[in-house]
């Protein structure tokens, strides 16, 4: 069973908002058991809607359009869908006294105008939706054993439309597989590399079940997706394959997307192994404190940082010495390391981390090349650093650079 999902506007084309609707209804329909086969965005332009509707049932057995329903001229979705079916609008009595209703509740003593209440017109062919939350009704409709439903584009009254209204008839109407997904989070081996490494385990998943990369600055996500008619059967195979891939992939195993970012999966090891992290950064600019602190909790293991952007402040607020950044440059494993040991002293915690390079566009303080980085780890025990080339971009030299500390954090706490 295969959806199209056809979002209407001028307003997503030009980027003016983001198409959070489809996402929502991508999701909800995948947790039904339906496969999205396509997305389509259109112009607020008959001609393009119509060509959209025509090739979205040639493609797939249930087509979701929102948007384009609203009071002004602009919208033109209802028309154009009910030309499609050859049908003729009919104003439906439920929705005239609703958009009363709701004049009433927020509106008070103005009533609705004549293009509020012509809102209430809908195709004669469709069964209409109620939109307790606004005035434009949702309207579903049938062709060719095909079913077309067409939503508002507000995302508050898309999402209650599709849960209250959509989902329960499509499961009364279609007999949909199960579907699985479950994530595996990486760190520290790239997208071709882990391929290689699990290319057998990989060639031998059963046909149901499929496995997708997704890649992003030295983490990779493996999502093993599935469908079968028996749900048990499905999940016990997701996680018998699981259980063959994990010794593959140990070294570089973070945890599950289910569990959360790998952040907080970190943050839930430093908790259980009742350990605390400080940061001191100066080219991530505070990029690793933001990623630890975005999790609810943090501060059970987070106890701050030192953003010690400029070569001065790491001297007078870290206390590292001047000699040293003389004769070793700002941008040296020397530098990274006294940063790490400091901080971890300032804020007494049991592990540390520590940022300094160049992350461009020019060279600053150092004759470093742009891209090099040094991170350094420290615990109470020892201290160590490693140099990287994250490219000439700066952007992306900030965001590996926090993801690299993350895996060099996640491999000290694994030796525990």
């Amino acid at each position: 069973m295969q959806a199209e999902i056809i979002t209407i506007g001028d307003e997503i084309l030009i980027g003016q908002i983001v198409d959070t609707n489809a996402t929502f209804i991508s999701k909800t329909l995948n947790k039904l058991g339906v496969s999205v086969y396509q997305i389509t965005s259109v112009q607020d332009d008959a001609t393009h809607i119509l060509k959209a509707l025509k090739e979205a049932e040639e493609n797939a057995d249930i087509i979701i359009i929102t948007g384009g329903l609203g009071p002004t001229k602009d919208d033109i979705t209802k028309k154009t869908i009910t030309n499609y079916f050859q049908d003729t609008l009919i104003r439906d009595d439920a929705v005239t006294d609703n958009i009363y209703r709701l004049w009433k509740g927020f509106k008070k003593d103005v009533l609705p105008s004549q293009v509020n209440l012509d809102q209430a017109l809908v195709p004669s062919k469709a069964t209409v939706l109620m939109n307790v939350n606004g005035s434009a009704p949702g309207m579903w409709l049938e062709k060719n054993n095909k079913v077309f439903v067409s939503l508002p584009g507000v995302p508050f009254e898309m999402k209650a439309l599709m849960e209250d209204e959509v989902i329960p008839r499509l499961s009364d109407k279609f007999n949909f597989p199960y579907i699985y997904h479950t994530t595996v989070l990486t760190a520290g081996l790239g997208e071709s590399d882990l391929a290689a490494r699990i290319e057998k385990w990989e060639d031998t998943l059963p046909d149901f079940i499929k496995l997708a990369y997704l890649p992003n600055l030295g983490r990779v996500r493996l999502r093993l997706s599935g469908k079968h008619a028996d749900k048990n059967i499905l999940e016990s195979e997701i996680a018998y394959q699981i259980r063959l891939l994990t010794p593959q992939i140990q070294d570089i195993f973070v945890g599950f997307e289910s569990e959360g970012t790998i952040e907080s999966i970190l943050g839930k090891q430093l908790v259980a192994l009742e350990k605390t992290i400080a940061t001191a950064e100066s080219c991530t600019g505070g990029k690793i404190a933001e990623m630890f602190t975005s999790s609810a909790g943090a501060s059970a293991y987070y106890k701050g940082s030192v953003v010690s952007y400029a070569t001065q402040t790491k001297i007078d607020v870290l206390g590292v010495s001047e000699t040293l950044i003389s004769k070793h440059s700002v941008v040296s494993s020397q530098v990274a390391e006294a940063m790490a040991k400091n901080v971890l002293e300032l804020f007494k915690t049991d592990y540390a981390i520590a940022t300094t390079g160049n992350a461009g566009p020019e060279k600053g303080d150092s004759d470093a090349e742009v891209g090099t980085v040094y991170i350094a780890l420290a615990t109470k025990t020892h201290v160590y650093s490693e140099k990287f080339n994250f490219g000439n971009h700066r952007t992306k030299v900030i965001n590996r650079a926090s993801n690299k500390a993350f895996e060099m954090l996640q491999k000290e706490i694994l030796k525990k």
